[in-house]
């Protein structure tokens, strides 16, 4: 078998980093994309290759003849690789080369495990192509596929705005062509619509003639989205580092806090709802999706007013923001002179903001003093209620009666997970009573499930700090996406509600599971969507757990243990889909 890699393009998407290096030549991790391709075929025993060169062919041609001296190479050059497109650097090579062995056709815009081309190479059909089930991050031709076989190939320029990628699979751009087909119909009808018609189009153009007149039928071969990425531009770079340096995959995450649609894990570390938003929201959204993307979000009176609507209270002491997160900058600089009281381990914003504060212990193992909280000298004292990550919950009439009975103090309650307590919010308590030394911070995220849209509120009726967070709020402080969530929620309170109890079912039954690990010393009491368990295994072996299950498993879990000030591990876990649930267990008693 023959190989024929296209490398002509200039790599205009890969700017700036093609602008003095071929596109080819960018490493992902030790090894540059080309060297990963070549290493590829090698492992299969394909070491002759064809290579279309374009632009930058003598620093590609020089690399690959030092590099690899063993693999006979034949270059082919496309002199207007920067006016054309594959399909006419394809029929150069078609035209240059003889056809004499069957064809693998591979583009060099990705990378892949050399086992892909052994399933490949091993097909016993004439004519494959890889593909994949469509994902988020893939762009380029698609294709529909029945019973194995390619139906349909759907360039680009064909996908329009209201085009359904769901039951779509996507080129992997790499595919085993027999000598027949190559080298007689293929090869025809390839050259003369380069040379006469268009120049400037794909390849699969014509593959997808030929399907359509059936014929030729070109089989699929399906792979799996962790053995092969693709990089189009710089983003693609970490996405495929992600896939190839599975050593550094912990690392990653960690580091980038979001954006996981660009990676294949379960997220068992980040937390959110998973029974909302329901099909009828995201539907809903999705219809309106390009009128709220050509306008502008409306200012902050009427977004908080919106929001009153959904949350039932008055507007004039709500401030809606875009993410909970919002606040802490605002909450620094307004009390940075005053001493802070906060609960340890908890939310990580908390230790961050506030330039002097205590700490009081949250364990998950004691019950809480909220009398001796107000005791020291602490003019500011925050209560997460449920608290992360222990899900420690607490009463909310003694929460306000301590407010009551202390005007001295300014009490900061964060009630990011209370629906999924059985505690009722402070806020309409607050509201009712006029209470006006609390503050009251709210994550939308976790209880409505769309942390993509970043929505949180805070709540006071202390008219001097509500005035210093509005100054402080840009005029467009929302999207349009956020804003139109927030209208739609009005017609499913009964949804969310049911939400929050199918939650609590799961939450329950997770951990009940999670006892029969025998990793797990105690599981902490949880008013949260998450569960937080005290391990019996080191704080090392919980680390080696957690990248054993990225790389093996593809799931991200929370380690926790360096917040809480004692020796022991402590995992975090958010509750996913029962399903979901009952796998991370079956599979951490195996490890």
């Amino acid at each position: 078998m023959k190989a024929i890699i296209l490398t002509a393009g200039y790599g205009r998407r890969m700017q700036p980093l093609t602008n003095d290096n071929h596109k080819t030549l960018l490493k992902i991790g030790e090894e540059s994309i080309i060297e990963r391709i070549i290493n590829g075929l090698i492992e299969n025993d394909i070491t002759e290759v064809v290579i279309v060169t374009g632009y930058l062919k003598d620093m590609l041609s020089n690399f690959l003849l030092e590099k690899f001296p063993k693999i006979e190479f034949t270059f082919v050059h496309n002199e207007i690789y920067d006016k054309t497109n594959n399909i006419y650097s394809m029929a150069l090579a078609f035209e240059q080369v003889d056809i004499d062995q069957d064809i693998m056709l591979i583009e060099s815009d990705l990378i892949y495990h050399a086992n892909i081309i052994k399933e490949l190479v091993e097909d016993r059909r004439k004519n494959v192509a890889l593909v994949d089930k469509y994902g988020p991050g893939m762009d380029g031709t698609v294709v529909t596929v029945e019973d194995g076989t390619i139906t349909n190939v759907i360039p680009p320029h064909l996908q329009s705005e209201n085009f359904d990628f769901s039951d779509k699979y996507k080129t992997l751009n790499i595919y085993k062509f027999s000598q027949e087909f190559a080298s007689t119909e293929f090869k025809k009808l390839l050259t003369y619509y380069a040379k006469t018609i268009d120049d400037n189009c794909y390849y699969e153009l014509i593959l997808g003639i030929l399907i359509y007149m059936q014929r030729q039928k070109i089989h699929a071969l399906t792979v799996d989205g962790n053995d092969w990425a693709e990089v189009d531009d710089p983003n693609d770079l970490s996405s495929a580092a992600f896939v190839f340096e599975k050593e550094k995959q912990l690392v990653m995450l960690n580091y980038s806090f979001g954006g996981f649609w660009n990676y294949d894990i379960t997220d068992f570390c980040f937390i959110r709802n998973m029974y909302f938003p329901n099909g009828s929201v995201l539907s809903e959204l999705r219809n309106n999706m390009k009128e709220l993307l050509q306008n502008y979000g409306s200012k902050q009176a009427i977004l908080d007013q919106k929001l009153a609507y959904y949350l039932l209270c008055e507007k004039e002491n709500l401030v809606c923001l875009n993410g909970a997160a919002q606040i802490y900058p605002i909450l620094k600089n307004y009390f940075i002179s005053d001493s802070v009281l906060i609960p340890t381990p908890t939310f990580g914003e908390y230790t961050r903001i506030f330039k002097e504060y205590k700490t009081y212990i949250d364990n998950g193992e004691k019950q809480i003093d909220l009398n001796k909280l107000a005791e020291g000298q602490e003019q500011i004292i925050v209560i997460v209620n449920p608290n992360n990550p222990t899900g420690t919950e607490l009463d909310s009439d003694d929460i306000l009666k301590l407010a009551q009975e202390r005007e001295d103090k300014f009490f900061i309650v964060d009630e990011s997970f209370i629906e999924f307590s059985d505690k009722e919010s402070l806020l309409p308590k607050v509201e009712k009573l006029n209470i006006e030394n609390v503050l009251i911070i709210k994550s939308l995220s976790k209880s409505l499930g769309l942390p993509g849209i970043r929505l949180g509120y805070v709540y006071t009726r202390n008219t001097k700090l509500l005035a210093n967070i509005r100054e402080n709020i840009p005029i467009w402080n929302m999207n349009s996406m956020a804003e139109n969530f927030i209208e739609i929620l009005l017609k499913h309170r009964n949804s969310i509600q049911k939400s929050f109890e199918l939650t609590k079912r799961d939450r329950i039954q997770f951990s009940e599971n999670l006892k029969t690990w025998d990793g797990v010393d105690s599981i902490l009491k949880s008013g949260a969507n998450f569960i937080t368990c005290k391990l019996k295994i080191t704080k090392s072996d919980l680390i080696r757990i957690q990248k054993d299950l990225l790389s093996n498993n593809s799931i991200y879990i929370k380690n926790v243990s360096d917040k809480f000030e004692n020796d022991h591990a402590y995992l975090r876990l958010a509750v996913r889909s029962p399903k979901e649930n009952l796998e991370l267990v079956d599979i951490l008693k195996s490890k």
